[in-house]
């Protein structure tokens, strides 16, 4: 049998690395020769899970048309966002929790994408179908995915699905989900040895806005003025990525873990979109979104319909 890859997006989050090491687990007890692999480099929260439950990170890949012709793809759809010769290999599945948008196969494949908080939590409920125990070091590692997408359990895209997952894969793991979770959480906000340009690029990703050409990236922070003491150098690297990749809106969002609460800075030619998405008014080029703590919910719909109107 073919060997298969399996990875999330670009820029990869918690969830992204954990679900491609948990769905390659599964796929190999199915008889499949599965191997996770990750398209960036880790953030300190992922690395905080990896070593948390004592499992290897995946390995670092550009391109993966030179190793297989076959690929499965979770947390992620979307081109632009997986890996630079993703139309030279065949996607066979795809497990996803996002919108669809510039996707299209040539072959059929199958396609789970479900409206819950997180991958894991679908990898969970294929787990069960399959009739596949998780291990101990799994679940740790499905927990840790969902705590970092629900921002442990307060952000809008959080569902009851995710939250019973996450009990659940909590008492395989052996860990208490809220104080493991907020441990977790604030490895991740610990942004004290990223370098600005790591900063704008841990987890960002692209987009395209009726027809405009958007990147939208996001840390987590206790305190959101520890990185916006370094805006003048954070908004110069952006205004490079901004020329080097011809965008029309770079939004930088630093969510505060303990308000859920964000501070947006916006560059570019259409940065105004903000202010008539969230009826802000950008001063320094920064806003308090009130509220706002999810990309995938509260922040790619809202600037899309906006670009749309």
């Amino acid at each position: 049998m073919e060997k298969v890859l399996v990875f999330g997006h670009k820029n990869p989050d918690t969830d992204a690395i954990c679900s491609a090491i948990a769905y390659a687990a599964l796929k190999t007890k199915l008889g499949v020769d599965a191997e996770a692999v990750r398209l960036g480099e880790l953030s300190n929260e992922t690395k905080f899970a990896l070593e948390t439950f004592h499992m290897e990170a995946p390995r670092l890949v550009q391109t993966v048309a030179n190793e297989v012709e076959n690929v499965i793809l979770v947390d992620h759809n979307e081109r632009q966002q997986s890996a630079d010769d993703i139309d030279s290999v065949r996607v066979l599945e795809v497990i996803d929790h996002h919108r669809i948008a510039n996707f299209e196969t040539s072959d059929p494949l199958y396609y789970r994408a479900e409206p819950v908080g997180c991958t894991a939590t679908i990898l969970n409920k294929l787990y069960k179908e399959n009739g596949v125990e998780i291990s101990k070091e799994i679940a740790g590692l499905m927990l840790s995915a969902i705590i970092s997408d629900s921002l442990l359990f307060k952000s809008p895209t959080c569902t009851e699905e995710d939250v019973k997952a996450a009990k659940e894969l909590a008492e395989i793991a052996g860990v208490d989900a809220d104080t493991y979770g907020l441990e977790m959480l604030k490895a991740g906000a610990d942004l004290s040895d990223k370098t600005v340009e790591q900063l704008i690029t841990l987890d960002s990703k692209e987009f395209d806005m009726a027809g405009h050409k958007v990147v939208i990236a996001q840390v987590n922070a206790v305190d959101t003025n520890d990185v916006l003491v370094k805006q003048a150098e954070i908004e110069q690297a952006i205004q490079a990525q901004i020329t080097d990749r011809g965008l029309d809106l770079f939004l930088f969002v630093v969510t505060d873990i303990l308000t859920n609460d964000s501070v947006a800075l916006a560059l570019g030619k259409s940065a105004d979109i903000v202010e008539k998405a969230y009826n802000v008014k950008l001063e320094n080029n920064t806003a308090t979104l009130k509220g706002v703590v999810s990309r995938k919910k509260q922040i790619v719909p809202v600037l899309t319909e906006a670009f749309q109107g």
